[in-house]
Parts: C-alpha cells; sequence; structure tokens
C-alpha cells in the first residue's frame, strides 16, 4: 500500500515547485516526495526545503520513504523518535512530576555518558525515558514499587509506547531488554545498557545524596564499585563530589558535602 502522502492523486496545488540552488542561485524543480534533486547547472545536490520528515517518526509507511532518504534524515529520525518517547512517559506518569524528573535527568546523564562512549543515543535515551515504564503496573497489582515487580512490568509497558510511535523491531527488542533488567546488570553487557545503568545510578544517589548526605569518601567508594563505564564514574564524581551539576533543577547541591 502506498503512503497517502506520497500518492499523487491527493496532492494539491503547491505540491511541485521550484528551490533556488543554495550554490549558483539556479531555479531547480522539486516535487514534494523528492528527498533531493541536482541543480543541472552546477551539479550541486541538495535536499528537498519543503519536505517535512515529521511524520517518519511514526507513520507506518515510513520504511518505504527511509530507505530513499539520506544519513543525516535518518538520524533525524532518530530525533523525532526520542523526542515522541518522552512525550509518551510524560502522559503516562500524568502529574507524577518527581517521576518525570528523574526519567528526564536519567535521559539527560544517558546522553552525555552514551556520547562519550560512543553508544546508540537512540537506544539509549528511549531506554532511559522508559527505564521506570512499569512502575505504576506494579503499584497497581502488588501495592508496592519493588524492583522485581517492576522487571515483570516495565518490558510490556514499553513495547506498547514503542510500538505506537512506530519504533523498529530491533531498536524495541534492545529497549525492551534493557529496562527489563536495568537493577541487575549481567556479566556482559552492551555500552548501551551501560550508559542507561550508570545514568540512572547516578541519579538515584543524588537523589539519596539530597535527603541522606554521606562523606566523599564514601561517595567515591560506590563510584567506583557501582559504575560500569568510565564516562559515568567521571561524571558522577563531578556531579556528586565537586557540584559539578548539569541536570537543570538538580544543581543546586552545594559543592562543599562535608558540611552538609
Amino acid at each position: 500500500m502506498k503512503c497517502p502522502g506520497q500518492d499523487r492523486r491527493y496532492w494539491k496545488p503547491g505540491a511541485i515547485f521550484e528551490a533556488k540552488c543554495p550554490k549558483c542561485g539556479n531555479e531547480v524543480e522539486f516535487f514534494k516526495d523528492d528527498t533531493s534533486r541536482t541543480c543541472k547547472k552546477c551539479g550541486q545536490r541538495f535536499l528537498n526545503p519543503g519536505m517535512d520528515f515529521g511524520c517518519a517518526s511514526y507513520c507506518q509507511y515510513a520504511e518505504q520513504c527511509i530507505g530513499n532518504l539520506p544519513p543525516e534524515l535518518i538520524d533525524r529520525r532518530e530525533d523525532l523518535l526520542k523526542n515522541r518517547v518522552a512525550i509518551e512517559m510524560k502522559r503516562y506518569f500524568k502529574q507524577d512530576f518527581k517521576r518525570i524528573g528523574h526519567a528526564t535527568l536519567v535521559a539527560r546523564y544517558a546522553e552525555q555518558i552514551g556520547k562519550a562512549e560512543r553508544g546508540n543515543l537512540a537506544v539509549i535515551l528511549t531506554a532511559a525515558y522508559l527505564h521506570n515504564i512499569g512502575i505504576k503496573e506494579a503499584e497497581g497489582k502488588h501495592q508496592i514499587t519493588a524492583a522485581r515487580h517492576q522487571k515483570e512490568e516495565e518490558p510490556s509497558v514499553a513495547r506498547g509506547i514503542l510500538t505506537r510511535v512506530g519504533a523498529g523491531e530491533e531498536l524495541i527488542e534492545e529497549v525492551c531488554d534493557i529496562v527489563g533488567h536495568h537493577h541487575h546488570p549481567r556479566p556482559e553487557e552492551s555500552v548501551n545498557f551501560k550508559a542507561v545503568h550508570d545514568a540512572d545510578k547516578l541519579v538515584n544517589l543524588e537523589e539519596k545524596q539530597k535527603a541522606a548526605p554521606i562523606g566523599p569518601e564514601k561517595l567515591v567508594t560506590i563510584v567506583e564499585r557501582s559504575f560500569m563505564t568510565e564516562s559515568g564514574r567521571s561524571l558522577a564524581k563531578s556531579v556528586l563530589l565537586r557540584g559539578g551539576q548539569t541536570g537543570g533543577s538538580h544543581g543546586s547541591q552545594k559543592k562543599d558535602h562535608t558540611n552538609r
């Protein structure tokens, strides 16, 4: 079945237009579903300036389009997917701003660690936003939020959200695997898992430090023992020991933890 947006029977005036070549200024004719065209005058190939790729993050026909898109637009699709997952997470938690804030900060730290460790940011950020997504179901069924009950609920809830926003099956499988055991690392884990694990560990430590501060020596011991990546350890020491906050509203901790 053809994507309705590409079916020329439904096109309206303006679906065929001209755009100036960014190199020589020559007018180049575009159909609205062209991803790019080559200027006949200077040979410059450039992207369609009027094409909206937003639907590619959720449309069921997206793969038919993505196969023809250049790499930078495939990256853009991943950005759109991450944004939609963040929105779905907020919808899921509704007025539970504490859990929304927790997931958002985990995603922020996970992005920093993931970039440093050269992981797949689409997987890392999606898993970070959804890492506690089964907590409401655990509360409803068991009246507690123990990790073992979250583990039972999180993959199915995450899968429902990712399917709804149009994620690919490979990404869904990896994200569901990460969120399903993020509290309990296996002997061998991927960089993507480690980034999410360390980010969650950091936010949990940060929250505990606010409630009941502990000394820097003990913090160093915990960080060295508990974190799985060197980037995570470095970030944790910066945030917890030197007050180098990067997490928005969580950035109000004092630098001298020994006086807290």
